[in-house]
């Protein structure tokens, strides 16, 4: 299926499968998305704002010169996306999604939400996270480097890997016991 709009409103798409295709400059505005599925689908110039996604598959979806404003994600599969080839993103929200081998390095998001996710393998390398919730999260071999992490909640969060010295941890929550893998990359010795 193609889209034969140019922009649509309050539209609700449901069981949507998508693979190797091309969409070029359509609007998206409080869409829902459910059960659909995108897989290396080629998203160029578009524009989704206050838009749902709920148990869906985005696999490589390439989001080009996008812009993704006010979205939610709850239960989905956002695998391999380099949200850093959008034009703008904020707002985002990931509830129960797995985000692996994506990309965040470089980009302003603060309040993100991305609570109760499996995000392996990705890089959040000199972001603004500021103020993001992280709870109950997994963020098994993620790179944190001059991440802005200034009031962020990691409560219940595990496998981060966050060198204190390399990143803004001011008002930063975490839990315990994962907390003391922030005295890894230390010089000490804890007996």
């Amino acid at each position: 299926m193609t889209f034969s709009e140019e922009s649509y409103y309050q539209a609700d798409f449901s069981g949507l499968s998508l693979a190797d295709e091309t969409i070029k400059s359509i609007i998206f505005e409080e869409c829902t998305f459910r059960d659909c599925t995108f897989i290396s689908t080629r998203f160029e110039n578009c524009r989704f704002s206050a838009c749902k996604f709920t148990d869906c598959a985005l696999s490589a979806v390439i989001p080009l010169n996008c812009r993704i404003i006010g979205i939610s994600f709850t239960g989905c599969k956002l695998m391999g996306i380099d949200w850093t080839r959008t034009q703008k993103t904020e707002d985002l929200s990931f509830k129960n999604c797995h985000l692996d081998y994506s990309n965040f390095g470089f980009m302003k998001l603060p309040n993100i939400i991305m609570s109760e996710c499996e995000v392996k393998d990705v890089d959040f390398t000199e972001s603004n996270f500021s103020n993001g919730d992280f709870k109950n999260t997994d963020f098994e071999k993620s790179r944190f480097l001059k991440t802005n992490l200034t009031g962020a909640d990691f409560k219940g969060a595990r496998n981060y890997a966050i060198d204190p010295r390399a990143n803004t941890l001011k008002k930063t929550r975490f839990s315990y016991p994962e907390v003391i893998v922030l005295l890894n990359n230390l010089d000490i010795i804890i007996e």
